[in-house]
């Protein structure tokens, strides 16, 4: 079964979420809508024709270690290498070092495609991107000219290196050491979960390597940051001599076969040659840099892996013929996807991966605006609000997508569990997504100890008011269903302020607010999925009653906006309940007896 980008609903979610805006900054004003419909078709054609055919073989074949080199599956450097010729690294990265500058919201869209088509694939130039952010922000001149226009190209590829098999999450105990040595560090120790640390498909790899110096304070504020490359650029900035780095095993997984998870071992003779990126023990600041992108980017997998396991049921349902259809106007057909249960779960498929979308792109047009805006305020406050859905895109989708994926199979029933049928590598893949770059529990701490409580709740608040306006709309929009889903939408909204005001209040019960993160985390995804529906809503009413030509396209946005109402918004209810009670429940135990 094929994937097909769904082109048109990617570009409707982009202007949902407020493309226009982005448009008119002086940065962007040749990032017209001719050009971004254009790129989005010829993104879809590189997605379709080249990653996706290879995806399922990929995966079975899986990548391939032999005394430290890693072979990746067939098609998986001619793939590449048409990527990075067709300038598709370039797209979003800064003119300045051979970019093409394209907003990072546009840039989201077509990266949604990869991860659909392939995602095993699209986790080299995820982690390049990240790279490329962190050495444009943060490294010096030398560093930038050397390595910049090489890693946009795509000719090299990036990485991040933070984990370590005793450290786990705890950065404070990370151990790899870095030695001054002239004008470069010698760095040693190991490293683990380095995706694409060693592959053939690019000319160089760029290992971005946390590790401390030997005068280095304890704890996070004594790490630095290290650009060590595979291969030292000679002369003429082509690669050299091979450093002293290798990657001693890859890991076998649940998932993501065609990926290779690496384990990467540092200045086994001697000393690695690396390069400082920024300033001495400030590597952490450094390398959160690259994090926040891949956080974001990690959000967007957990969408693009829905979409792809719901092509796939979809069409699955539509050929399995079993039973007798009992959904009123099937005509008679018995195609599975007439029995009602199969339909309720490919509504909730197709409703929750249109909201999950919908809300990436609107951190996405945030981070543009944050980055690239003209005004000074408008700056300011989408910095903030991109960094309050960072954690909610990531934590919310990837969790979203268990159950979307895990229904993708259940809807094929027993074929589900066969690897045949492919609906079994999608909830494998997705899996991972939920861990990647700081797991659930982190992103709701995170949302919840930063994010949310930093300014007293203030900037969620204020979202929450924006929630409330468009219920208001709703309600007032003269259509008897989009007044009922303003009015569920309002309700929600309402249910989870009434949430945030008793964790404000309960900030000295220290482990309430851990406890209660991840429902609250869900709860505001889940709302703010709403939102997201009823501004989609709202403009496709608008558009029907303009005289708007694609009548089933809207009516479709209409059609999911009420089943979101209708049916996922009342599970905001119970994880209120739920967060309000975990602070109690979760030391009803005691360690012994667990």
């Amino acid at each position: 079964m094929s994937y097909r980008a769904p082109v048109q609903t990617i570009r409707w979610a982009l202007d949902i979420a407020g493309y226009a805006t982005v448009q008119q900054q002086s940065a962007f004003t040749e990032a017209s809508d001719d050009l971004v419909d254009a790129v989005l078709e010829e993104a879809a054609k590189f997605a379709e024709g080249v990653l996706a055919p290879i995806n399922h073989d990929g995966d079975k074949q899986g990548a391939r270690w032999d005394d430290g080199v890693v072979h990746t599956p067939d098609g998986w450097i001619e793939a590449y290498q048409q990527f990075y010729e067709a300038g598709w690294m370039q797209l979003s990265a800064s003119p300045d070092h051979g970019g093409q500058g394209l907003p990072y919201s546009v840039g989201a869209c077509v990266n949604e495609m990869w991860k659909s088509a392939n995602m095993a694939f699209s986790l080299c130039p995820l982690l390049s991107h990240g790279a490329i952010e962190a050495v444009e922000s943060h490294g010096s001149d030398a560093l930038k000219s050397t390595y910049l226009a090489k890693m946009i190209e795509g000719r090299w590829t990036g990485t991040m290196n933070l984990t370590e098999p005793q450290a786990g999450t705890d950065l404070a105990a990370l151990r790899s050491r870095a030695e001054p040595n002239g004008d470069h560090y010698l760095i040693s120790g190991q490293k683990i979960f380095i995706t694409y640390g060693e592959h053939e498909m690019a000319e160089n790899i760029c290992h971005l390597v946390l590790a401390r110096l030997p005068d280095a304070p304890d704890g996070v504020r004594g790490i630095s940051l290290f650009l060590v490359p595979k291969f030292l650029p000679d002369a003429e900035g082509n690669p050299g001599q091979r450093n002293d780095l290798r990657c001693v095993s890859i890991e076998h997984k649940l998932g993501i076969h065609a990926s290779p998870t690496c384990v990467m071992s540092y200045g086994d003779q001697g000393g690695a040659v690396g390069y400082l990126i920024g300033r001495e023990n400030e590597g952490l600041a450094c390398m959160f840099t690259m994090m926040n992108a891949a956080r974001h980017a990690v959000g967007m997998e957990g969408y693009s892996l829905s979409e792809r396991a719901y092509q796939h049921a979809l069409a699955y349902a539509r050929d399995r013929v079993q039973g007798r259809a009992m959904l009123a106007g099937a005509n008679g057909t018995n195609g599975i996807i007439n029995h009602p249960d199969v339909r309720r779960m490919l509504m909730d498929m197709r409703a929750q991966t249109e909201a999950m979308r919908m809300l990436g792109l609107e951190a996405a047009v945030s981070y543009d605006i944050a980055r690239h805006g003209d005004d000074e305020s408008a700056r300011a406050h989408h910095a903030v609000r991109g960094a309050l859905l960072t954690p909610i895109v990531k934590g919310w989708c990837t969790e979203t997508a268990q159950r979307v994926t895990y229904d993708g199979v259940q809807i094929h029933g027993g074929m589900g569990f066969v690897e045949e049928t492919g609906a079994a590598q999608y909830y494998r893949d997705a899996r991972i997504t939920t861990i990647y770059e700081g797991t659930t529990g982190i992103q709701a701490n995170d949302l919840i100890g930063r994010k949310f409580s930093r300014d007293g709740g203030a900037a969620f608040f204020a979202l929450l008011d924006e929630v409330e306006s468009v219920s208001l709309q709703l309600t007032q929009a003269g259509e008897t269903a989009l007044a009922q889903f303003g009015q569920q939408l309002r309700e929600a909204s309402d249910e989870l302020k009434s949430l945030a005001s008793w964790l404000l209040a309960e900030e000295r019960e220290m482990h309430h607010a851990p406890a209660a993160a991840v429902p609250f985390m869900m709860a505001s995804g889940t709302v703010l999925g709403g939102w997201m529906h009823g501004r989609s809503a709202l403009r496709a009413q608008a558009a029907l009653q303009d005289g708007g030509a694609d009548t089933e396209f809207l009516t479709t946005r209409l059609a999911l906006a009420r089943y979101y109402g209708s049916v996922t918004l009342g599970s905001v209810f119970g994880l209120v309940q739920s967060a309000m009670g975990l602070g109690d429940a979760v030391a009803l135990l005691d360690e012994a007896q667990m």
